[in-house]
């Protein structure tokens, strides 16, 4: 019997240490809980900033006002040899009101660039939608050139007909 007491004794661990050993495991997991709940609300607040902020910069700003440019009617023989012409009148629409100024102070070289472009079509090629879209495409195309060698592209949007022809 004397060799079973000692064995026992030395398996058993007293009551104190197991206390003791159990205190420092349920400290740091009440801190990692403490860290991790401080992180997600850290996620979250910041979740809650970017979408607020993104909603706030998302309202629509008004628009301004479209600016026009109206010129004056074009009368041009067409190149089909029949002898038919056209008479067009034509409405810019241009990105601000520096752009309408810009414009107009080179309105004798935009008219001459339009009349070149306009009196070499052929009524058959401008009679059709299709070509009157092609027409207004060619026409935004030269206008937006620059009118110096230093100068910058005009900015046109839109080319409207409010008057269109063919006879």
């Amino acid at each position: 019997m004397a060799t079973s007491a000692p064995r026992a004794a030395s398996k058993s661990v007293p009551p104190a240490q197991t206390v003791n050993a159990e205190a420092p495991v349920a400290k740091k997991s009440r801190k990692m809980v403490f860290w991790i709940m401080i992180a997600v609300l850290l996620l979250a607040g910041t979740g809650a900033g970017a979408w607020f902020l993104m909603n706030q910069s998302a309202k629509p700003t008004p628009l301004a006002p479209p600016v026009f440019v109206v010129l004056e009617p074009f009368t041009v023989n067409l190149q089909d040899g029949t002898g038919e012409y056209l008479h067009l009148s034509i409405t810019l629409q241009v990105a601000d009101s520096a752009q309408a100024e810009q414009l107009k102070l080179y309105l004798p070289q935009l008219r001459s660039r339009l009349l070149f472009l306009l009196s070499s079509q052929k009524s058959s090629d401008i009679s059709t939608a299709e070509g009157k879209k092609k027409l207004a495409a060619d026409i935004a195309a030269q206008v937006r050139l620059p009118f110096t060698a230093q100068g910058t592209p005009h900015k046109v949007s839109d080319v409207f007909f409010t008057s269109f022809v063919i006879q």
